[in-house]
């Protein structure tokens, strides 16, 4: 059986690990031995001192635990933001970037080797669609990427390449994933969602209650704009999605996270701005703002310093809650899709 059929390490649950313990004769201890392995980050089966040899050798020929491989690294030189490209066995490309904040690190992984919502100013859209990720996948930036640079990440966010509500099942076994307390113990409200607004899906993940931060991809305060920006408005009216919104606060109790990217005299217009009040009076929420990144062929510029300074005071001088997102690692591509679109197209120029 080859690398790429074998299920990999990360997606193994201890009752999965518990039974093929007990289908090969180990001790039932041995399952909680490797998982406590696996969910530190360590999917090299020689650093699993612990567990004997001939054991190591036979989970290596059972299952996969070279699934992903680290095949570059950029390091910012402005803020020490990190971005790594990993290479999946199928010859996907995903990337993650970790940053660092007062609070601790933050990780921001991908859910998709690309993405199918064709955002008009995004660079994932360029680069095409490979596959969705599985929750192993999914927890291994977050691990791997722990164990690669020996520090804890504090906080994880679901927002680089891909639809994460487009992967809903593997996104839920995954946030599961990092939520249990015998595994990595991280707490709901350290992980961050964004969705570009799958409406049917906000309301799944309303419905469960979840206390993790939900981030909405929003860009535009009507829906003949936000169709012109993203495919997605087609399917689900500006009016539609900011109702599932106010349900989700409703029922959950959280505040929820409204990203908007500005575009120079595209959607940053003093009208814009009232329009977008309006949609969000009365809602427990925050609009975090963002310069929007510019890459080769887009079709966008970024809004001018003056015009951003404009659009967020005219957004709280009508009681919304808005920041500017502070950029981090410019000089190495740290949004999303800009090097994975770059490094792809530089490998099919080698073939």
């Amino acid at each position: 059986m080859d690398n790429v059929s074998k299920k990999y390490c990360l997606d193994l649950t201890e009752e999965e690990l518990l039974q093929w313990c007990l289908d090969n004769g180990y001790p039932r201890f041995r399952a909680g031995q490797i998982m406590k392995w696996l969910t530190s980050g360590v999917t090299d089966t020689s650093k699993m001192t612990n567990i004997p040899a001939s054991m190591r050798q036979q989970l290596e020929s059972d299952f996969s635990f070279s699934r992903m491989k680290i095949i570059d690294e950029f390091i910012s030189e402005i803020d020490g933001t990190r971005k790594l490209v990993y290479l999946l066995p199928d010859g996907n490309i995903i990337e993650t970037v970790i940053m660092r904040y007062k609070t601790g690190l933050s990780v921001c992984i991908s859910s998709q080797a690309g993405c199918k919502m064709g955002c008009t100013f995004c660079a994932s859209a360029k680069a095409g669609f490979g596959r969705s990720l599985t929750a192993g996948e999914m927890a291994a930036q977050v691990l791997m990427s722990s164990e690669h640079i020996g520090e804890k990440i504090r906080t994880v966010v679901v927002m680089g390449i891909g639809e994460p509500f487009d992967n809903f099942e593997n996104l839920i076994t995954f946030i599961k994933l990092m939520n249990d307390p015998d595994g990595v113990n991280m707490g709901a409200r350290h992980i961050t969602v964004s969705t570009c607004g799958i409406v049917p899906k906000i309301k799944e993940f309303t419905a469960m209650k979840l206390q993790v931060n939900l981030a909405i991809s929003l860009h535009a305060p009507n829906d003949e704009l936000r169709r012109e920006l993203m495919p997605v408005a087609s399917a689900y009216s500006i009016t539609e999605l900011i109702k599932a919104c106010r349900e989700y606060v409703d029922v959950t109790g959280r505040r929820i996270t409204f990203e908007y990217s500005l575009f120079n005299e595209v959607n940053d217009t003093f009208a814009c701005a009232e329009q977008l009040s309006t949609l969000l009076k009365g809602l427990n929420c925050h609009v975090n703002l963002i310069a929007a990144n510019e890459f080769p062929s887009s079709p966008y510029k970024r809004s001018a310093p003056g015009r951003v300074q404009a659009f967020k005071k005219a957004l709280e001088s009508r009681g919304v809650n808005a920041t500017l997102r502070r950029e981090m690692g410019t000089d190495i591509m740290a949004a999303c899709g800009q090097l994975r679109r770059g490094i792809e197209e530089d490998m099919r120029k080698e073939v």
